[in-house]
């Protein structure tokens, strides 16, 4: 492989210097789509090159040493079989000969253990097929008593046939039983509605109308559970080593960081795709977590967002196509669980989810293409005891570098500002809450915004001195009061320029405890730019830098803290990079030369007043309760496989849920407008001014939004610090 160090080697010193962090959605457990003919030549190609990469121009190196041979065994066995459904103990004693010399057989390109564990897999993979069909042709006992831990974490591998197949059992009762539930919910809510609408009851598919017995319902929960396991094995078998191998390769990377990611060809092909913010459907990023498909974020304007049901952290169980049966996508690759998901503006969607209190919902969407307008800034005015403030949303730092003359989110925000103080409001809310990132050139001009000009963020190379990036403008666009509203899934950009207001004292931050805490950069390398090889290698996404705060902390983990913390429903989740595997460390540098201002006049008494609405306010209070309940219903994995305890749990669940209605009920006295300049143009577009109304309307009903609000109403400044040009 010299030739190939040789070529990397010399990329290496023409690192990228554009920085472009970049978020991603993707899923390590089969996420991968594949032929059959193995090809142990580009096999080990791509092993030579990602290892050699990864030890020349990760950020971070991790020794390929024992600890990471005994890692990556774990990972890729836990890939493959993550329920512990298909391995026995004696395949894992059997593969642990290799535990310890993994990291020797990649340095010398020797995929033995590979092949080994896949060969092994395949042949468990088909036996399994037996057992899940035979153990569904019988009815479940629901009248036993028992519980089952769905936290496979805690399992042990079956070290008997008999044993695996009783595990095998158990899962797909628990499956049988959840589906069970569903249905006999909804005949019993079909017997609600013609008792309350005849019209209604009348109106629905004839199989829906007659009552059916608990055992036909039982029978129909099986068959449901074993069409979602054919489906399932039939997303198997079309797999092949391409990336079956994609995903042994990610159990190396993995171990270096979170956002350090092999992509074969066609998953390269859609992170172009994802990149090039071609959004269509129903305006949601999703991810695979084990054998679901989560939501991981809502595009601004989309047709989820704009339908307020569906959540970051929603687990997605069934997708229909209007009055369609719907389809079971748990176990489903994403890719997959995407093509039933998205579809034509215009036509339905019904997306049975299981919410982060376990409740299980069914969602009606109207998909749409997601416009690019609804990533640009927007702004809003709101009058508070007789005094004007601006809101700007800032969904994201967007950028295009290609495009000469294209919006970016400085030279936008710059506008809105100018645009706002013509309202002659007093103070500015920014609103950073779920803006995942962006341009980091974008992040810096607009902090220089609301500062003179200096430092705004150190960005580090490994073994290099820190780069200080600064904002070189004197000119300040506001030099009034600012706050700053950000959340747990406010990100890298973000949280670059909230850090940056943080240490100037420029702005107060409120929001959750602390943002999203991603502090390094990454680079997508094409791996045939670096060996000449006829058939595509595919890319790796590498850490190659990390971001620090002038203060000299790192936003990695820690995120920005805010100075007002406010209690939401993931207040006691890890959520975020922490929520990660193998997330780079917290560290610390020299801080950058810089001078904070001092504007304000009474900055800790308005968050030390702040602080004390919140303890005080019922609103908050239930909140903080409800955050505490939802985390203790996410740590309870026991499942209850007797049908009338578990109908009791979920009932008493539920009736637990209803205490906590008022949150949704809150509504401030607010009223939220357009600015002056929106006015002619939603006269001329009925689309734009239907979004504002719903984004005004959802302005009034955000507690966090008000509570910013009274803040920046009572910040007070010093005159003639801040000298306006």
């Amino acid at each position: 492989m010299n030739h190939v160090n040789e070529k990397i080697s010399l990329f290496m010193k023409k690192q990228y210097r554009i920085i472009l962090p970049i978020i991603i959605v993707a899923g390590m457990l089969f996420g991968f789509k594949m032929a059959n003919e193995p090809d142990p030549e580009k096999d080990k190609i791509l092993i030579g090159l990602v290892r050699y990469a990864l030890k020349q121009g990760h950020y971070e190196p991790t020794d390929i040493d024992d600890t990471f041979s005994e890692n990556v065994f774990t990972d890729f066995i836990d890939a493959l079989d993550p329920f512990k459904r298909f391995f026995l103990q004696s395949d894992i004693d059997e593969f642990s000969a290799y535990i310890n010399i993994i990291d020797d057989q990649i340095k010398s390109e020797d995929l033995t253990f590979y092949h080994v564990v896949m060969d092994r897999f395949n042949q468990r993979l088909r036996e399994s097929q037996a057992y899940y069909k035979e153990i569904l042709k019988t009815p479940f006992d629901f009248s036993d008593q028992g519980l089952f831990d769905i936290d496979y974490d805690k399992k042990q591998h079956a070290t008997t046939r008999a044993e695996l197949i009783k595990n095998w059992q158990l899962q797909l009762k628990v499956s049988t039983l959840t589906r069970l539930h569903e249905k006999i919910e909804l005949q019993n809510s079909m017997a609600d509605s013609k008792a309350n609408d005849a019209e209604q009851f009348e109106n629905a598919p004839e199989d829906k109308k007659a009552a059916k017995s608990f055992e036909t319902l039982e029978k129909e929960s099986r068959e449901a559970a074993e069409k979602s396991l054919d489906d399932f094995y039939t997303v198997m078998y079309e797999l092949d080593d391409t990336d079956w191998f994609a995903i042994f390769i990610n159990t190396m990377t993995v171990q270096f960081d979170p956002h350090t990611n092999y992509f074969a060809p066609k998953d390269k092909k859609r992170f172009d795709i994802s990149m090039a913010g071609k959004l269509e459907g129903i305006g949601a990023r999703l991810q695979k977590r084990d054998d679901y498909t989560r939501v991981a974020e809502l595009i601004s304007g989309g047709p989820a967002w704009r339908g307020g049901e569906l959540e970051v952290g929603d687990l997605i169980l069934k997708v229909g196509q209007g009055d369609e049966l719907p389809v079971d996508i748990v176990g489903m690759r994403l890719d997959d669980a995407i093509e039933y998901i998205k579809g034509k503006k215009g036509t339905e969607v019904k997306l049975t989810v299981k919410k982060i209190d376990g409740s299980v919902k069914v969602i009606s969407i109207i998909r749409d293409i997601v416009e690019l307008e609804e990533t640009f800034v927007k702004s809003s005015v709101v009058e508070m005891d007789q005094r004007k403030f601006g809101v700007i949303n800032l969904p994201k730092f967007y950028i295009d570098f290609n495009e000469r003359n294209f919006r970016n989110s400085a030279t936008d925000m710059e506008q809105e500002i100018a645009r706002l103080k013509e309202e002659n409001v007093e103070g500015l809310l920014i609103d950073l809450r779920n803006n995942g990132g962006g341009s980091l050139k974008t992040a810096i001009e607009i902090a220089g915004l609301f500062i003179s000009d200096g430092p705004v963020v150190q960005v580090k190379y490994r073994g290099e001195k820190p780069n200080i990036r600064s904002d070189k403008d004197k000119k300040i666009q506001w030099d009034g009061p600012l706050v700053v509203l950000v959340n747990e899934l406010s990100a890298s950009a973000s949280e670059i320029f909230a850090a940056a207001m943080q240490d100037y004292n420029r702005a107060i931050i409120i929001g959750s405890k602390q943002s999203f805490g991603k502090g390094t950069v990454q680079n997508v390398l094409p791996l045939n730019n670096y060996f000449k090889y006829p058939k595509d290698l595919g890319a790796l996404k590498m850490t190659i830098q990390k971001f620090y705060r002038i203060n000299g902390g790192s936003t990695q983990l820690k995120g920005v803290a805010s100075d007002i913390a406010m209690p939401d429903k993931y207040t006691y989740f890890e959520i975020g990079e922490r929520d990660e595997k193998n997330p780079l460390d917290w560290d610390k540098i020299e801080p950058a030369e810089y001078t904070p201002v001092d504007i304000y006049s009474n900055f800790h008494q308005v968050v030390n007043n702040s602080k004390k609405r919140i303890a005080d306010n019922p609103h908050f209070i239930i909140i903080d309760e409800n955050a505490r309940w939802l985390k203790e219903g996410r740590d309870n994995t026991l499942v209850n496989l007797n049908y009338e305890g578990y109908k009791k749990e979920l009932e008493q669940r539920e009736k637990e849920s209803k205490s906590f209605d008022d949150i949704h009920l809150y509504e401030s006295s607010l009223v939220f407008d357009s600015p002056k300049y929106e006015i002619p143009m939603m006269e001329k577009d009925s689309i734009l001014a239907k979004k504002r109304e719903i984004w005004h309307k959802n302005l009034r009903k955000d507690i966090y939004v008000e509570e910013a609000l009274t803040v920046l109403s009572e910040l007070e400044i010093h005159k003639n610090l801040l000298v306006k040009n």
